[in-house]
């Protein structure tokens, strides 16, 4: 049996972060049910790094992860993780207010946003067709955000410190005994007097396994997909572009254009697939919004992003539950958040408040405490 000061429980940027910033500290394991990490939601982002149009408290964690992913240390990365893109989100007549005030409450954080007219829009992106299109919110310092890279850098950076990533390591069991969590898997036996639950869509499952009351964590299921860029357009200046409505958006990619029904569908944990009829919907509404015609995808796919009851991300212990940390309902937003959630998952496991410049932003342990969500102090049955 492996005894450690930390486990974390999924390998996906959640877990990750954490291991990799609780590793200057603290000896730790991160354990990952697949055989390699980033397998479910983190290897399926849009890959965006954007501060607007998120809660204010994934706006904030966006905001205190910039330094990180601009200027990540030295060895991190072989090539910059960001790259310019902007994005903008386009509505319709009627929807004038909503879109002012998007950038006012953006503003008032620091964010550069600005609303544009339907003509600056059209600019922006020729393909937007609508008649009762009223403008848009540009964003135009949001960037491109090398997915893999953030995610192996941490995993380098996680064992560079001394940490493990143990791979094909599915938790099967998950107890509380003499002041040590003993989680069960497939690769062995792991001990330790604090776990992380980074387990993503699964994060409510391995709570009812460690006899700990859920908090009510729904995945929901997003389509996406790639498509020939039609000829008569160059896409490859676009920025990422979508709906106030959320029922599309599209992003150019090399050679190509990803596109999205920007769908939250409630599903079980699991291997997410895309369903033909969401696909076929994502492209009429792209089709109605855009000139823009998918002739033939070259790839489809889906991923869970995984929301707690209040929309906010959870980094915090569980108060009924001693050991037990929760770092989860990210919302999809993980990727751009992680290193701002990792530096305050390392700093409240060692007894410590969020880091200063993150309590500058209006960042506070109850915003993201599980605590907030308990409503009972039983455990689970």
């Amino acid at each position: 049996m492996d005894s450690i000061d930390v486990l974390v429980i999924g390998g996906g940027i959640a877990g990750a972060s954490a291991g990799f910033a609780i590793a200057a500290n603290r000896g730790v394991v991160v354990l990952e049910r697949e055989d390699a990490p980033g397998y479910h939601t983190s290897g399926r982002s849009a890959a965006q790094y954007a501060q607007g149009f998120e809660p204010a408290v994934v706006r904030r964690l966006a905001i205190a992860s910039r330094g990180f992913l601009s200027n990540p240390p030295s060895g991190f990365a072989q090539a910059p993780l960001l790259s310019p893109r902007g994005s903008l989100v386009v509505g319709r007549v009627g929807q004038e207010i909503a879109l002012a005030t998007e950038v006012a409450e953006a503003q008032a954080d620091g964010v550069d946003e600005r609303l544009v007219d339907a003509a600056e829009a059209r600019s922006l992106v020729p393909a937007l067709v609508a008649d009762d299109l009223a403008g848009g919110v540009l964003e135009p310092g949001a960037m491109d955000l090398d997915v893999g890279a953030l995610l192996g850098g941490f995993v380098r950076g996680l064992r560079a410190q001394g940490g493990r990533l143990v791979t094909d390591a599915e938790v099967i069991g998950l107890d509380r005994r003499d002041g040590l969590w003993l989680a069960t898997t497939r690769a062995g036996t792991f001990a330790a007097p604090i776990v992380v639950n980074a387990a993503g869509a699964w994060a409510d499952v391995l709570a009812r396994m460690a006899g700990v009351a859920p908090l009510g964590l729904v995945p929901k299921r997003r389509t996406a997909f790639l498509f020939d860029p039609p000829a008569e357009f160059d896409t490859g200046r676009w920025p990422l572009t979508g709906d106030l409505d959320s029922t599309w958006y599209i992003k150019p990619e090399p050679d190509r254009v990803m596109g999205s029904l920007a769908d939250e569908t409630p599903s079980a944990p699991c291997d997410a697939q895309p369903e033909e009829l969401d696909v076929a919907q994502a492209i009429a509404n792209i089709e109605a919004a855009t000139a823009l015609r998918v002739r033939r995808l070259q790839r489809r796919w889906a991923g869970l992003r995984t929301f707690a009851p209040d929309l906010q991300p959870l980094n915090g212990f569980d108060p009924k539950a001693e050991g037990f940390y929760w770092l989860a309902g990210q919302g999809g937003y993980g990727m751009l958040t992680a290193p701002a959630m990792a530096r305050a998952a390392a700093a409240l496991i060692e007894g410590r408040d969020l880091p200063p410049e993150m309590r500058a932003l209006g960042l506070s342990t109850d915003a993201l405490s599980a605590g907030r969500l308990r409503e009972s102090t039983s455990r689970a049955d």
